[in-house]
């Protein structure tokens, strides 16, 4: 099984500390999908900023028909949303 260091949020600092917080205040917790890309604070930025603009963004689908979306995707993709 590949291995990747992360960088858990007790310890970041700087823009990381900053995606880090703003995770905790929107969901409670930082999940592990945020954690893995916590080597590239850009990366983690840009995903986020995507992931927010889709999920909240201006769109002609509501909320719960993008979460629907979201759910259905991952499930056939066997992927644990």
């Amino acid at each position: 099984m590949a291995f990747i260091g992360i960088i858990e949020p007790s310890n970041a600092d700087g823009s990381l500390k900053n995606i880090y917080d703003q995770a905790e205040r929107r969901a409670g917790r930082v999940f592990n999908i945020l954690k893995i890309m916590s080597r590239s604070p850009a990366a983690l930025k840009a995903s986020m900023d995507m992931y927010l603009a889709v999920m909240f963004g201006k769109s002609d689908l509501s909320r719960a028909q993008r979460e629907m979306l979201a759910v259905v995707v991952s499930a056939a993709n066997q992927c644990h949303y």
